[in-house]
């Protein structure tokens, strides 16, 4: 049984993959990637590729990104890219069926690519692994200033089914206080042209607990954004991590900073509810009616996953891998110029192998930190054992601070809206031994 983590604070860590990449390190055999898929099921693949560059770098993103792309770096990175594409396409064979279920393009920001280049990363989606980005979905990431005509243009003709813009606030004042420099007019201009495009689904991202806001700003993001009906919105909190531009300064008492946020956190909840919007996982709210894309937050990285770019991760069923990770300025720059400088992408070089015990680990955070909770029965049919035989201290905790619906029918483990709350602290507790001593151990670089 894992050790439980500080129940006061309700801000530990957002699980959006298990084990995290800080968990990650160099693989001593460096498998070929031919071994490691011989043996998956190909038939739902999901294909992700990143962009590693943004116009700006906000204070509190700690993505593996850097400034600008220049002497012709994007270029150079695409190159990589195709031939990346082609060493993993090649490793999976062609034995058995090789079909992709959903694609997306994040980072960094994709739309930093120029039109021209956005297309040429389509056709290295499409011409090297296989897959048909029109007839999957496809889930791209975009900022306000990079939104422009001609680029989504391209991304509608080429099949894209969603758009993730994160705007944070709509408030001009809070965006300096985050360090993302934006005005709200050409905020407005871009999500008119993203409705222009016609593209289906439009995401918005919203950040709560920057310094200055209140409850009335925080409503008015809010009101700012649903003006748009976006068929998405993402509530994040904010997080003030190491190496990132908020990172040296402070951000007020833990205690009345976690307390503002979980105000602020209930607001939006509350109002979106009210709005026609379906609770999703603590951060995700879908318009009622919208169509789905794909897997939803906390799921969106599962088994079978093909990441292509030196930022993104792949997943096997008993293997995660990617390459070597960094927030610093400097260490990014340097991963990245070795990734272009890479010619044979035939072995895994990063990651993390999984065991059974991390496979029980990980379906559970996946499902329970969904607002829908999870299937008993097909956690123990896949596993052999109710959750409660692998998971019984941790549950009765959880039951114990009223975060387990007790209302839930009895094939059915959800969260109470208090544990949903709470998905922050929750999830970091599901964390193996092993797993949590690697991320302690971890160098911030």
């Amino acid at each position: 049984m894992s050790a439980p983590v500080n129940r006061t604070r309700p801000y530990q860590s957002y699980v959006y993959a298990y084990p995290h990449k800080t968990a990650y390190r160099p693989l001593p055999d460096r498998p070929s990637l031919r071994e490691l898929w011989s043996a998956e099921r190909k038939d739902a693949l999901s294909l992700y590729l990143h962009i590693p560059f943004c116009e700006v770098r906000c204070g509190f993103c700690n993505l593996f990104t850097r400034i600008g792309a220049p002497d012709e770096l994007s270029t150079r990175y695409l190159d990589a890219l195709d031939r990346q594409a082609t060493a993993v396409r090649d490793a999976l064979g062609d034995r058995d069926p090789v079909r992709f279920a959903a694609a997306a393009f994040g980072g960094g920001t994709p739309t930093f690519l120029t039109a021209g280049e956005l297309d040429r990363l389509c056709d290295i989606a499409e011409k090297r692994t296989g897959v048909d980005l029109r007839a999957v979905p496809l889930s791209v990431e975009t900022s306000p200033a990079t939104a422009t005509a001609d680029r989504l243009a391209v991304l509608a003709d080429r099949g894209a089914t969603r758009l993730s813009i994160g705007i944070q606030s709509f408030d001009d004042q809070e965006a300096r206080a985050a360090v993302r420099p934006q005005r709200r007019a050409d905020v407005e201009s871009a999500l008119s042209r993203i409705r222009d495009a016609r593209i289906p689904v439009l995401n918005i991202d919203l950040i709560y607990g920057i310094e200055g806001q209140t409850a009335r700003s925080w409503r008015r993001s809010l009101d700012a954004a649903l003006a748009w009906e976006p068929e998405e919105l993402y509530l994040y909190p904010l997080y003030v991590r190491p190496l990132t531009g908020l990172g040296r300064r402070a951000a007020g008492s833990n205690q009345a900073w976690d307390a503002q946020r979980l105000e602020l956190y209930r607001t939006g909840r509350d109002h979106l509810l009210t709005e026609g919007y379906e609770q999703v996982s603590m951060r995700m709210f879908r318009r009622t009616g919208a169509p789905a894309q794909g897997a939803d937050d906390h799921a969106c990285q599962t088994d079978g996953m093909i990441g292509l770019g030196c930022g993104a991760r792949s997943y096997t069923s008993a293997l995660h891998y990617s390459f070597d990770y960094a927030v610093d300025m400097h260490q990014v720059r340097s991963i990245i110029d070795d990734y272009t400088a890479t010619e044979d992408f035939g072995r895994a070089e990063v990651g993390r192998r999984i065991d059974e015990s991390e496979a029980r680990r990980r379906h559970l955070l996946q499902s329970l930190l969904q607002a829908e909770g999870m299937e008993v029965e097909g956690y123990r049919q896949r596993f052999g054992h109710h959750p409660a035989h692998d998971f019984g201290a941790e549950l009765e905790r959880f039951a114990s601070l009223g975060w387990l619906d007790e209302t839930a029918a009895p094939d059915r483990l959800r969260l109470s809206a208090e544990g949903l709350a709470h998905s922050d602290a929750l999830g970091p507790e599901l964390f193996s031994p092993a797993v949590r001593a690697a991320m302690a151990a971890y160098e911030p670089k």
